[in-house]
């Protein structure tokens, strides 16, 4: 195995776990302020709270992790994506400072207003919905060359069914990938009332996830034939995922194993990403940059591979502490410890 696929592996790796961390936390911030919106926030709120506290902080550093590394093990990523990427990456910069201005002021400045309870919930939908863009450009047929310079095709993009395929997916995946943890959550804190309506959203958003995810496939075979055809090949892995899916959804209509149905959620989801990964291989953006030609020096690499996996030791470890510390300490969860 090469230092390339190493790195790309351990990068997606990253990337994989904030889409989790950061669905849950997206979802329950949209869940709580439509629940305030819809005057249901004595059913939901005190669990949604109760999950974001001690996580919050947390949640970005997968992001931070990937965006150092992607540079680092692919020096020629700044150049082709950093210009293109200035508008939605501005757009998402914003909107994570609007969140965590949430997290500050109601955390510690005691500020009540459902104001910034609407800002931060639906803001959470639109950070997903902007950073999605960047896995519509690496598909290419957005981007063009002038006199040395890159120049993203606004019209095209914001006209391609590729686009709001991919945009619908990240909304309709945070909503579902929330709305499973947390009816697993509320019924470890045996709120009934919770569990019953997050059980419902968790049903409501499993099929347009669904469908999104089958649309941006049969949106592929007009857009990038060969990304098409080589996730064509690698079939049997969508096909695993999707039966991983079936069974989540069973789980949760049936009313079983809240806790099992989110691990094979969470197989379901890392499946078809990996697939989606090697299937893009080896291209970083479609048909400029490869993950060969963008590669740093194999020094560096080596170290950077080092410097991750401990990263990744030391992450990992510290999640669990926090899990068992905070999300699964049953006093916690039921709410007899402040």
């Amino acid at each position: 195995m090469t230092y390339e696929i190493i790195g790309i592996s351990v990068l997606w790796l990253f990337l994989f776990g904030y889409i989790i961390v950061a669905s849950i936390d997206f979802g329950a911030g949209f869940f709580h302020a439509y629940s305030v919106l819809t005057n249901k926030q004595h059913i939901i709120s005190k669990i949604v709270r109760r999950y974001l506290s001690p996580v919050w902080e947390v949640t970005n550093v997968f992001l931070v992790f990937f965006f150092v590394g992607i540079v680092g093990f692919f020096p020629s990523t700044a150049y082709f994506y950093g210009t293109v990427l200035l508008v939605p990456a501005s757009l998402a910069t914003v909107l994570l400072a609007i969140r965590g201005a949430y997290y500050a002021f109601t955390t510690y400045g005691k500020l009540k207003s459902n104001v910034w309870t609407y800002l931060y919930g639906f803001s959470g939908l639109l950070i997903p919905a902007s950073l999605s863009i960047v896995l519509t450009i690496s598909e290419g047929g957005f981007i063009e060359r002038q006199n040395d310079a890159l120049l993203l095709q606004y019209q095209t993009l914001f006209t391609s069914p590729l686009t709001w395929s991919i945009v619908v997916l990240s909304l309709t995946s945070v909503l579902y990938i929330s709305a499973v943890f947390l009816t697993w959550y509320a019924n470890k804190a045996k709120d009934k009332a919770a569990t019953e309506l997050l059980r419902k959203y968790a049903l409501i958003w499993a099929m347009p996830a669904i469908i999104t995810a089958s649309g941006i496939i049969f949106e592929l075979r007009t857009h990038n034939p060969t990304h098409f055809n080589r996730m064509f090949d690698l079939w049997w892995m969508f096909a695993v995922s999707g039966v991983l899916f079936i069974a989540t959804v069973y789980l949760i209509w049936r009313k079983k194993s809240y806790g099992l149905a989110f691990f094979l959620l969470t197989g379901q989801f890392f499946i078809a990403f990996y697939a989606y990964g090697v299937s893009h291989y080896p291209y970083l953006l479609y048909p400029y940059l490869t993950i060969d030609e963008g590669f740093t020096s194999e020094g560096m690499a080596l170290a950077l591979i080092i410097a991750f996996i401990a990263g990744l030791c030391l992450l990992i470890p510290s999640l669990w502490l926090l899990l068992r510390l905070f999300l699964f300490n049953k006093d916690y969860v039921e709410g007899k410890m402040k």
